[in-house]
């Protein structure tokens, strides 16, 4: 009964975390902190709510699925690398910083390489 309570209090917190992201992706000023709040929140996002999905079947049903588990591991090991090859690959071709960044950590660093 509480394990129940506990799954659906997950997926609650999974789904707030959702909008959050939403909300984050629709105000955030460039493509960098845009994809800071897509990878990070909607990352926490399904993990927390496929964790609570299998913790509401395990607690109701007794059953333990491998499809959820395997779920949260492809989304735990994908998302945070798919978003930064996204924001590397837009570092790369030029895409503006937002007027309101204070530093770029990269310049120096790929400038030096050119160099090399």
């Amino acid at each position: 009964m509480i394990g129940e309570y506990f799954g659906v209090f997950l997926i609650l917190i999974g789904s707030i975390m959702a909008v959050i992201s939403a909300i984050g992706i629709l105000r955030l000023p460039d493509v960098y902190t845009r994809s800071h709040a897509a990878t990070k929140s909607s990352t926490l996002a399904v993990l927390l709510s496929l964790l609570g999905t299998f913790i509401y079947f395990w607690a109701s049903e007794n059953f333990i699925s491998v499809r959820l588990l395997l779920g949260i591991t492809f989304v735990f090991l994908t998302a945070p690398v798919s978003g930064h090859l996204i924001t590397r690959a837009a570092y790369r071709s030029n895409v503006k910083l937002a007027d309101s960044s204070t530093e770029d950590a990269l310049e120096e660093v790929l400038r030096n390489k050119k160099d090399v």
